[in-house]
C-alpha cells in the first residue's frame, strides 16, 4: 500500500511538471510581457517587475514561481529591449530561465501601432535527488532519467495596440516544436484580446480572454477588471476577476503606492478535486517605473 502511494504522488509530480512547462503569472492581464516578447510598454522608459506565486498552498510538491523582468523602451529607435528571469520549482524539479528579448513599434497611425517580439532564452532543469522517493530505493532506471540539462530556446510574438484594445499572439519554446529538448520547456502557444477604457472618468472598465494550447492541452481564461481614479493622473487602484476552464476562478487586486510604484495581489482557487488539498494560490507583483525624458533640442527658452 505505501509502495502505490508512493507510485501515485510520484506521477503526480510528472504530471505537475508537464502542467506547469510554461509558467503563466495571473497578472498577465496587466503585464502582457511575461508572455510575448512583443508587447511594448512606451508609456515608460523603463519598467522593472520582481513576482512570486504560491501554488496550491498545503498540496503536496506545488509550483512555486520567483519572476523577475526589466524593459527599456528607446523612443527614437521605436525599439524596446527586455531582459526576464523566471525560477520554478515543482516537487523535486526546478527550472530556470533567463532570456533576452527584442521589440520593435511600427506605427500605423495615431491611434494604433503594432509590434513585433523576438526572445531568446537559456532553460536549465535541475532535480533535488533526495527528495525523490522511489518504490525501490536507488532504482537506476528512475534516476537515469533525472539528469541536470541545459539548453537554448525562442520565443516569437506580434501584438496590436490601440487606445484601447489590445490583440496579441505569442509561441513559446519554438526550438522545441521542432527538437523535443525536454518535457519541462515545451512549445506554448497563446492568443489573446484585451480593452481598457482608459478615460478620465473615475471609474473605468477593462475585460480580456486568453486562449492556450500546448500539445493536446487547451484552456481559455476570461477576466474583468474595473479601474477607479481618485484623480485624472492616477490609477488609483483596481479590482478583477477572472475565470479558467478546467475549474479555476481568481480575484485581482491592484494598487497604486506611489506615481511610479504599483503592487499587485491575485488569488485563485482550483474547484476541482484538487481542492480537497488545497487552499488556493497566491501571487503578488511589485512594479517601478522610469518616466520617459523628453529633450528640447532648439528651444528659444
Amino acid at each position: 500500500m505505501k509502495k502505490a502511494t508512493i507510485v501515485i504522488i510520484f506521477n503526480m509530480l510528472t504530471i505537475l511538471v508537464i502542467a506547469q512547462s510554461s509558467v503563466r503569472l495571473n497578472h498577465f492581464w496587466e503585464k502582457t510581457y511575461t508572455l510575448n516578447p512583443a508587447s511594448v510598454n512606451d508609456r515608460y522608459f523603463a519598467e522593472f517587475n520582481m513576482a512570486a506565486r504560491k501554488q496550491w498552498v498545503n498540496f503536496p510538491g506545488a509550483p512555486t514561481t520567483f519572476y523577475a523582468s526589466g524593459t527599456m523602451f528607446l523612443d527614437n529607435l521605436n525599439t524596446q529591449f527586455g531582459l526576464k528571469a523566471i525560477q520554478d520549482k515543482i516537487g523535486y524539479t526546478s527550472t530556470t530561465n533567463l532570456g533576452f528579448t527584442y521589440a520593435y513599434a511600427l506605427i500605423l497611425n495615431r491611434d494604433w501601432h503594432l509590434n513585433l517580439g523576438l526572445g531568446l532564452n537559456y532553460q536549465c532543469v535541475g532535480y533535488d535527488l533526495s527528495k525523490v522517493n522511489s518504490p525501490t530505493p536507488n532504482d537506476p532506471v528512475v534516476y537515469a532519467k533525472l539528469l541536470n540539462v541545459s539548453n537554448f530556446n525562442s520565443d516569437l510574438g506580434i501584438e496590436l495596440q490601440g487606445r484601447k484594445w489590445q490583440f496579441g499572439a505569442a509561441a513559446q519554446n519554438l526550438i522545441s516544436l521542432f527538437q523535443p529538448i525536454n518535457s519541462q520547456f515545451s512549445n506554448t502557444n497563446y492568443i489573446y484580446t484585451k480593452y481598457r477604457n482608459n478615460s478620465l472618468e473615475k471609474m473605468n472598465l477593462g475585460f480580456g480572454a486568453i486562449g492556450v494550447q500546448y500539445g493536446n492541452f487547451y484552456q481559455l481564461e476570461l477576466n474583468l477588471t474595473t479601474y477607479f481614479k481618485p484623480t485624472p493622473e492616477s490609477n488609483g487602484f483596481q479590482v478583477g476577476a477572472f475565470f479558467r476552464t478546467y475549474s479555476e476562478i481568481g480575484a485581482i487586486l491592484g494598487l497604486d503606492l506611489s506615481k511610479n510604484l504599483h503592487l499587485s495581489y491575485s488569488y485563485d482557487y482550483n474547484v476541482s478535486a484538487i481542492s480537497t488539498k488545497s487552499y488556493g494560490s497566491h501571487e503578488i507583483m511589485l512594479t517601478y517605473t522610469l518616466d520617459r525624458v523628453f529633450k528640447c533640442l532648439n528651444c528659444w527658452y
